[in-house]
Protein backbone atom coordinates (compact mmCIF):
# COMPACT_ATOMS: atom_id res chain seq x y z
CA UNK A 1 0.00 0.00 0.00
CA UNK A 2 1.33 3.43 -0.97
CA UNK A 3 1.02 6.35 1.43
CA UNK A 4 -1.37 9.14 0.54
CA UNK A 5 0.08 12.47 -0.55
CA UNK A 6 -1.22 14.17 2.60
CA UNK A 7 0.08 11.44 4.95
CA UNK A 8 2.26 12.90 7.72
CA UNK A 9 5.98 12.19 7.55
CA UNK A 10 6.45 10.24 10.74
CA UNK A 11 8.87 7.43 9.87
CA UNK A 12 11.67 8.90 11.95
CA UNK A 13 9.31 9.59 14.84
CA UNK A 14 8.20 5.96 14.95
CA UNK A 15 11.83 4.81 14.98
CA UNK A 16 12.48 7.18 17.86
CA UNK A 17 9.33 6.00 19.66
CA UNK A 18 10.46 2.38 19.46
CA UNK A 19 13.72 3.27 21.18
CA UNK A 20 12.28 5.33 24.01
CA UNK A 21 11.61 3.79 27.44
CA UNK A 22 8.22 4.23 29.03
CA UNK A 23 7.90 7.69 30.51
CA UNK A 24 6.61 11.22 29.85
CA UNK A 25 8.73 11.74 26.75
CA UNK A 26 7.54 8.52 25.13
CA UNK A 27 3.90 9.21 26.03
CA UNK A 28 4.11 12.71 24.58
CA UNK A 29 5.57 11.43 21.31
CA UNK A 30 2.93 8.69 21.16
CA UNK A 31 0.12 11.21 21.66
CA UNK A 32 1.58 13.43 18.95
CA UNK A 33 1.67 10.54 16.47
CA UNK A 34 -1.95 9.70 17.25
CA UNK A 35 -2.93 13.33 16.67
CA UNK A 36 -1.10 13.46 13.34
CA UNK A 37 -2.74 10.29 12.00
CA UNK A 38 -6.21 10.95 13.42
CA UNK A 39 -7.56 12.51 10.15
CA UNK A 40 -6.77 9.26 8.34
CA UNK A 41 -8.63 7.25 10.99
CA UNK A 42 -11.64 9.53 10.68
CA UNK A 43 -11.66 9.12 6.89
CA UNK A 44 -11.82 5.37 7.39
CA UNK A 45 -14.69 5.78 9.88
CA UNK A 46 -16.71 7.82 7.37
CA UNK A 47 -16.77 4.84 5.00
CA UNK A 48 -18.94 2.97 7.52
CA UNK A 49 -21.57 5.65 8.16
CA UNK A 50 -25.21 4.90 7.41
CA UNK A 51 -25.07 1.42 8.95
CA UNK A 52 -26.98 2.20 12.15
CA UNK A 53 -24.14 3.75 14.16
CA UNK A 54 -23.52 7.45 14.73
CA UNK A 55 -20.51 9.05 13.09
CA UNK A 56 -19.31 10.24 16.51
CA UNK A 57 -19.18 6.66 17.76
CA UNK A 58 -17.42 5.52 14.59
CA UNK A 59 -14.80 8.24 15.11
CA UNK A 60 -14.18 6.96 18.64
CA UNK A 61 -13.84 3.35 17.48
CA UNK A 62 -11.48 4.40 14.68
CA UNK A 63 -9.41 6.42 17.16
CA UNK A 64 -9.16 3.35 19.39
CA UNK A 65 -7.93 1.33 16.41
CA UNK A 66 -5.39 4.05 15.64
CA UNK A 67 -4.04 3.97 19.20
CA UNK A 68 -3.64 0.21 18.95
CA UNK A 69 -1.84 0.62 15.62
CA UNK A 70 0.58 3.19 17.06
CA UNK A 71 1.26 0.99 20.10
CA UNK A 72 1.93 -2.19 18.12
CA UNK A 73 3.61 -0.83 14.98
CA UNK A 74 7.16 -2.09 14.51
CA UNK A 75 9.07 0.16 12.09
CA UNK A 76 11.98 -2.27 11.79
CA UNK A 77 9.76 -4.67 9.83
CA UNK A 78 10.04 -2.33 6.84
CA UNK A 79 6.34 -1.58 6.30
CA UNK A 80 5.01 1.97 6.17
CA UNK A 81 2.83 2.84 9.16
CA UNK A 82 -0.20 3.50 6.95
CA UNK A 83 0.00 -0.01 5.51
CA UNK A 84 -0.22 -1.38 9.04
CA UNK A 85 -2.70 1.13 10.46
CA UNK A 86 -5.43 0.98 7.79
CA UNK A 87 -6.30 -2.73 8.24
CA UNK A 88 -5.93 -2.37 12.02
CA UNK A 89 -8.44 0.50 12.18
CA UNK A 90 -10.77 -1.12 9.67
CA UNK A 91 -10.72 -4.36 11.65
CA UNK A 92 -11.52 -2.50 14.87
CA UNK A 93 -14.57 -0.86 13.25
CA UNK A 94 -15.79 -4.16 11.79
CA UNK A 95 -15.34 -5.81 15.19
CA UNK A 96 -17.43 -3.03 16.71
CA UNK A 97 -20.26 -3.72 14.27
CA UNK A 98 -20.02 -7.44 14.94
CA UNK A 99 -20.11 -7.05 18.72
CA UNK A 100 -22.33 -4.01 19.17
CA UNK A 101 -24.85 -3.92 16.33
CA UNK A 102 -28.01 -5.94 15.85
CA UNK A 103 -28.18 -8.88 13.47
CA UNK A 104 -31.96 -8.35 13.30
CA UNK A 105 -33.84 -5.19 12.39
CA UNK A 106 -35.08 -3.25 15.39
CA UNK A 107 -37.09 -0.01 15.50
CA UNK A 108 -35.03 3.14 15.04
CA UNK A 109 -36.43 4.52 18.30
CA UNK A 110 -34.90 1.61 20.21
CA UNK A 111 -31.56 2.19 18.52
CA UNK A 112 -31.68 5.87 19.47
CA UNK A 113 -32.58 5.03 23.08
CA UNK A 114 -29.70 2.59 23.24
CA UNK A 115 -27.26 5.24 22.00
CA UNK A 116 -28.53 7.93 24.40
CA UNK A 117 -28.42 5.57 27.37
CA UNK A 118 -24.96 4.32 26.45
CA UNK A 119 -23.59 7.86 26.17
CA UNK A 120 -25.25 8.87 29.44
CA UNK A 121 -23.82 5.86 31.27
CA UNK A 122 -20.37 6.60 29.92
CA UNK A 123 -20.48 10.27 30.96
CA UNK A 124 -22.05 9.59 34.36
CA UNK A 125 -19.42 6.95 35.15
CA UNK A 126 -16.92 9.80 35.58
CA UNK A 127 -19.04 11.36 38.32
CA UNK A 128 -20.10 8.16 40.10
CA UNK A 129 -16.82 6.31 40.72
CA UNK A 130 -17.12 2.89 42.27
CA UNK A 131 -20.71 2.27 41.22
CA UNK A 132 -22.91 2.23 38.15
CA UNK A 133 -25.31 5.15 37.65
CA UNK A 134 -28.91 4.46 38.64
CA UNK A 135 -31.84 4.41 36.23
CA UNK A 136 -33.12 7.66 37.72
CA UNK A 137 -29.73 9.35 37.27
CA UNK A 138 -29.48 8.22 33.65
CA UNK A 139 -33.04 9.38 32.97
CA UNK A 140 -32.33 12.84 34.39
CA UNK A 141 -29.01 13.14 32.54
CA UNK A 142 -30.35 11.96 29.16
CA UNK A 143 -33.75 13.68 29.58
CA UNK A 144 -35.61 10.39 29.16
CA UNK A 145 -38.29 8.62 31.14
CA UNK A 146 -37.17 5.77 33.36
CA UNK A 147 -39.10 3.32 31.16
CA UNK A 148 -37.18 4.57 28.12
CA UNK A 149 -33.92 4.12 30.02
CA UNK A 150 -34.83 0.53 30.86
CA UNK A 151 -35.66 -0.12 27.21
CA UNK A 152 -32.31 1.32 26.17
CA UNK A 153 -30.45 -0.71 28.79
CA UNK A 154 -32.13 -3.92 27.64
CA UNK A 155 -31.16 -3.10 24.06
CA UNK A 156 -27.49 -2.82 25.07
CA UNK A 157 -27.33 -6.60 25.45
CA UNK A 158 -29.55 -7.60 22.53
CA UNK A 159 -27.37 -7.16 19.48
CA UNK A 160 -27.02 -10.71 18.22
CA UNK A 161 -29.36 -13.60 17.53
CA UNK A 162 -28.75 -16.91 19.29
CA UNK A 163 -28.76 -20.02 17.14
CA UNK A 164 -31.46 -22.56 17.92
CA UNK A 165 -28.69 -25.13 17.94
CA UNK A 166 -26.77 -23.29 20.66
CA UNK A 167 -26.29 -25.25 23.87
CA UNK A 168 -28.22 -23.84 26.82
CA UNK A 169 -26.05 -22.71 29.78
CA UNK A 170 -26.07 -25.15 32.69
CA UNK A 171 -27.49 -28.04 30.67
CA UNK A 172 -25.98 -31.31 29.58
CA UNK A 173 -25.93 -30.80 25.83
CA UNK A 174 -29.47 -29.48 25.42
CA UNK A 175 -29.88 -26.98 22.58
CA UNK A 176 -32.28 -24.05 22.61
CA UNK A 177 -34.47 -25.84 20.07
CA UNK A 178 -34.96 -28.72 22.53
CA UNK A 179 -36.84 -26.51 24.98
CA UNK A 180 -39.08 -24.72 22.48
CA UNK A 181 -42.71 -25.72 22.26
CA UNK A 182 -44.31 -27.24 19.20
CA UNK A 183 -47.88 -27.14 17.87
CA UNK A 184 -50.04 -29.46 19.98
CA UNK A 185 -52.75 -31.23 17.96
CA UNK A 186 -54.61 -31.81 21.22
CA UNK A 187 -55.80 -28.19 21.16
CA UNK A 188 -57.56 -28.79 17.85
CA UNK A 189 -59.25 -31.84 19.34
CA UNK A 190 -60.52 -29.79 22.27
CA UNK A 191 -61.92 -27.15 19.90
CA UNK A 192 -63.62 -29.82 17.78
CA UNK A 193 -65.20 -31.47 20.81
CA UNK A 194 -66.53 -28.17 22.14
CA UNK A 195 -67.92 -27.35 18.70
CA UNK A 196 -69.83 -30.63 18.21
CA UNK A 197 -71.00 -31.04 21.83
CA UNK A 198 -74.35 -29.21 21.34
CA UNK A 199 -74.94 -31.12 18.10
CA UNK A 200 -74.32 -34.46 19.82
CA UNK A 201 -76.72 -33.58 22.60
CA UNK A 202 -79.43 -32.97 19.97
CA UNK A 203 -79.06 -36.46 18.44
CA UNK A 204 -81.46 -39.27 19.37
CA UNK A 205 -80.24 -41.49 22.19
CA UNK A 206 -79.53 -44.48 19.92
CA UNK A 207 -77.30 -42.42 17.60
CA UNK A 208 -75.43 -40.99 20.57
CA UNK A 209 -74.91 -44.52 21.90
CA UNK A 210 -73.57 -45.71 18.55
CA UNK A 211 -71.14 -42.79 18.33
CA UNK A 212 -69.97 -43.41 21.90
CA UNK A 213 -69.38 -47.12 21.32
CA UNK A 214 -67.62 -46.50 18.04
CA UNK A 215 -65.29 -43.60 18.92
CA UNK A 216 -64.92 -43.75 22.71
CA UNK A 217 -65.03 -47.49 23.25
CA UNK A 218 -63.35 -48.37 19.95
CA UNK A 219 -65.92 -51.04 19.04
CA UNK A 220 -66.36 -52.28 15.47
CA UNK A 221 -69.62 -51.83 13.63
CA UNK A 222 -70.31 -55.58 13.86
CA UNK A 223 -69.90 -55.57 17.67
CA UNK A 224 -72.13 -52.49 17.97
CA UNK A 225 -74.76 -54.19 15.86
CA UNK A 226 -74.56 -57.30 18.02
CA UNK A 227 -74.85 -55.31 21.26
CA UNK A 228 -77.82 -53.23 20.02
CA UNK A 229 -79.56 -56.11 18.27
CA UNK A 230 -79.56 -54.53 14.81
CA UNK A 231 -77.78 -55.30 11.58
CA UNK A 232 -74.32 -54.02 10.77
CA UNK A 233 -75.74 -52.33 7.68
CA UNK A 234 -78.18 -50.44 9.88
CA UNK A 235 -75.33 -49.30 12.13
CA UNK A 236 -73.40 -48.09 9.07
CA UNK A 237 -76.40 -46.10 7.80
CA UNK A 238 -76.99 -44.52 11.22
CA UNK A 239 -73.34 -43.50 11.47
CA UNK A 240 -73.41 -41.97 7.98
CA UNK A 241 -76.55 -40.05 8.91
CA UNK A 242 -74.93 -38.77 12.10
CA UNK A 243 -71.86 -37.62 10.23
CA UNK A 244 -73.90 -35.77 7.65
CA UNK A 245 -76.01 -34.04 10.28
CA UNK A 246 -72.98 -33.01 12.30
CA UNK A 247 -71.25 -31.63 9.20
CA UNK A 248 -74.30 -29.55 8.28
CA UNK A 249 -74.77 -28.14 11.77
CA UNK A 250 -71.13 -27.33 12.43
CA UNK A 251 -70.72 -25.77 8.97
CA UNK A 252 -73.63 -23.45 9.64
Amino acid sequence: MHAHDDAPRTAESFVRLAGLPDGPQRRALRDELVRLWLPMAERIAVRFRGRGETLEDLYQVAALGLVKAVDHYEPDRGRAFEAYAVPTITGEIKRHFRDHMWTLHVPRRVQELRNRVRHAMRDLARTTPGRAPTVAEIAAFAQLTEDDVRTGMEALDCFSALSLEAEMPGTDGYALADVLGEPDPGYDTVVDRVTVAPCLQALPERERTILYLRFYRGMTQSRIAEQLGISQMHVSRLLSGCFERLREETAG
